[in-house]
């Protein structure tokens, strides 16, 4: 009896102790038939070396020709057209800042970075086929190489690119978000939605991908060249970040005195150093090319005239651990554990909005605002004098002083790039409880329409939720058709009455078969609808969501109809053509039907022009991925990438999602260990030299 009974307790000890110990199964990359990695791994660095791995399969020759120009080196490896780029990386001291950064690191972010980079170096190793011979050069890629990838993105395309004059070339930079709670949902569950607008080329393309670490589910995107997931879900929760109202970099223009400049009326000296840039020439010898970088109580000079000089300050160089909280952000299983990640305050731009199966939905005006002495929006807003230290800060606001919303009365957020007031409809944030300085106040054509397709939802199912985020509407258009209609009928213009005609036909969108959006869209740019003396009623706080209203100039505003429908009718035929007819996609040799147009029209779906010849207009960017997520007992989620997960060349991923994107349609996420197994292409098993393919 003694020796069973001890049998027995062991077994039983053995079979604790085995069901206790998770599973450990081996590194892989599950690639399905979208282009998009499942990676399974037991550890950090083995999940961030194969996530490395995956980008370079489906990017190598965008991210080396990301790094090398991050570097500073561009001109060196590729010529002049890099010197410019290459002279305001060194100006704004990236290169001196990377170092700081690598020895300021938590360990946990340098064990991210050095796995992430050394699983891109062991592809660019196994399959150098992959790699066009001229960015070859900038191998081996270090882990400084992504600190100064990650800081250069932040701090000259968001932080930093308004005074930079970097992105005014795209006119809808930006990103929609929802949020929606259990008491507006009309199944109970919480959803969130996802959806940045950003150009669609370089470093500003997403990367899918999702990752599995022992057991735990994380799936979204990033921007290519960056480890981990950015905006992204578990089966807990999920969030999006949309471009904030921050204004986290200032610019100054210093008087210039002696060969000194100018501060509290006393000259100080510039802090003047050297470097040396060598740009390739095209026999592929190197010539040098000494710059001079100046530094200003201010922080560095990026412009100089014989009596002026501009500086730039921006917030957020001192915080090295942006992807180690974004790391923390998608390892919550809880709202308690995700704000204790933002509280690190680490990532200095984008707003935050978030939901979780628990039903909490959340929405922060995210960033490192500077605290300042003074002024409100409109002195921050524009080119500071730079004559007083009073106005150089110093500090930013913690955490605990940002606007932010949890669970509002309205069972709704939304952010589609406009102030934190304006979240919810009646407002719920008081832009009086926060510094003048803190936002300004405004709510454009976007998020009016953002917040009316909930507003007028008081039970929203998963696939409304999916047609909102789709939805091509002009609010723009429903605001203002009744008075031009109304100015066309008092006039004695044919040509104005005949376009009146068209646009009483037309559906108000902007689908690729919608008749009379040309004709709108047209008249809308001549008319100007960001101009506030064009109406009667102007835009104001205390009805945001329904001002501006009315036409201040109806005979101009008839005028510009009569003269829009002679240019079309002139160029294309008729008045009426549809909209994918001269609206298009045309991206790495596809040629579809576009839907969508400009956000400032009031578009949800956005797709903003980035060319045009005689007879189309093309889309440039806008929608880049797309998520709808519900939160029940299991996840739901639609999303779509809308170019495809890879740029190179023979990929056959490299715009494969963009006929869904000109039909209006998302992709499952295939989020569940079955979903993964019946969509699975082919997959990869980590060895001592990288990935092999699975036999």
């Amino acid at each position: 009896m003694k020796i069973s009974l001890l049998f027995t307790l062991i077994v039983v000890s053995f079979l604790t102790i085995s069901c206790a110990q998770p599973e450990k199964t081996e590194t892989e990359i599950a690639w399905d038939t979208w282009g998009v990695p499942h990676i399974t791994a037991n550890t950090v660095e083995e999940l961030f070396f194969a996530q490395g791995w995956a980008q370079m399969h489906n990017h190598a020759n965008l991210i080396l020709e990301l790094y090398g120009s991050s570097r500073g080196k561009g001109a060196e490896y590729w010529g002049q057209e890099k010197l410019q780029n290459d002279i305001l990386i060194h100006t704004l001291g990236f290169d001196e800042l990377a170092d700081e950064w690598g020895e300021n690191q938590d360990p946990e972010q340098k064990i991210i970075n050095k796995a992430f980079i050394d699983g891109m170096n062991a592809y660019a190793k196994a399959h150098p086929e992959a790699l066009d011979e001229k960015n070859k050069v900038v191998l081996p890629l270090t882990a400084k190489d992504a600190n100064m990838h990650a800081m250069y993105v932040v701090f000259t395309r968001f932080i930093g690119g308004n005074d930079l004059g970097r992105v005014q070339q795209w006119p809808d930079l930006g990103s929609n978000a929802y949020a929606i709670s259990p008491k507006r949902s009309a199944s109970g569950n919480a959803m969130l939605v996802q959806n940045p607008h950003l150009p669609w080329w370089k470093e500003f393309l997403f990367f899918e991908s999702h990752l599995n670490l022992n057991g735990k589910n994380m799936y979204g995107s990033t921007l290519i060249g960056y480890p981990g997931i950015a905006i992204g879900f578990n089966k807990n929760l999920g969030w999006s970040h949309t471009n904030n109202t921050i204004d986290n970099a200032d610019t100054y223009e210093l008087e210039l005195n002696d060969g000194g400049y100018l501060l509290d009326g006393k000259r100080k000296e510039f802090e003047v150093s050297s470097k040396i840039i060598k740009i390739k020439q095209e026999d592929g010898t190197l010539v040098d090319k000494e710059i001079t970088i100046m530094k200003t109580v201010h922080g560095p000079v990026v412009n100089k005239t014989k009596g002026k000089a501009l500086a730039i300050r921006m917030a957020g160089m001192d915080r090295p651990n942006m992807t180690l909280q974004w790391w923390r952000m998608i390892n919550s299983s809880n709202f308690n554990e995700f704000e204790s990640a933002l509280k690190m305050a680490q990532l200095p731009y984008f707003n935050v909005m978030y939901a979780d199966k628990q039903g909490e939905i959340f929405y922060l005006f995210n960033g490192l605002v500077p605290k300042r002495s003074s002024g409100d929006w409109d002195y921050w807003n524009r080119i500071i004098p730079g004559g007083k230290s009073e106005d150089v800060w110093t500090e930013v606001h913690d955490y605990a002083d940002l606007p932010k919303i949890k669970n509002p009365e309205v069972g709704w957020l939304q952010n589609a790039n406009d102030p934190p007031w304006t979240s919810t409809i009646p407002v719920s944030i008081d832009p009086k409880d926060y510094p003048s300085y803190m936002a300004p106040k405004s709510m454009s054509f976007r998020p009016q329409r953002a917040a009316r397709m909930l507003i007028e939802d008081e039970s929203i199912t998963f696939d409304e939720l999916v047609a909102y985020k789709l939805s091509t509407r002009l609010e723009f258009a429903d605001r203002i058709l009744d008075d031009l209609f109304a100015a066309v009928d008092a006039s004695e213009s044919k040509k104005a009455k005949e376009a009146k005609k068209v646009l009483e036909n037309w559906d108000r969108e902007a689908n690729a078969d919608s008749k009379g959006m040309l004709l709108f869209y047209s008249w809308a740019r001549k008319f100007n609808v960001g101009r506030s003396a064009n109406y009667t009623e102007p835009w104001s706080m205390d009805s945001p969501n329904t001002t501006p209203d009315g036409i201040a100039d109806a005979d101009r505003a008839v005028q510009l109809l009569e003269q829009t429908a002679i240019e079309v009718e002139t160029k294309f035929g008729s008045l009426d053509p549809n909209w994918g007819d001269y609206y298009r996609i045309n991206y790495n040799g596809k040629n579809l039907p576009a839907n969508g147009v400009d956000g400032y029209m009031g578009v949800f779906r956005v797709a903003w022009p980035g060319g045009s010849d005689d007879k189309n207009m093309f889309v440039g960017g806008g929608d880049s991925w797309v998520g709808v997520i519900e939160f029940g007992d299991t996840v739901k989620a639609k999303v779509l990438l809308s170019y495809g997960n890879s740029t190179q060349k023979d990929s056959p991923h490299n715009g494969d999602q963009l006929e869904l994107f000109s039909k209006k349609e998302l992709r499952d996420a295939w989020f569940t260990k079955s979903e993964v197994e019946s969509n699975t292409a082919r997959i990869e098993i980590l060895t001592e030299n990288g990935f092999r393919e699975k036999k």
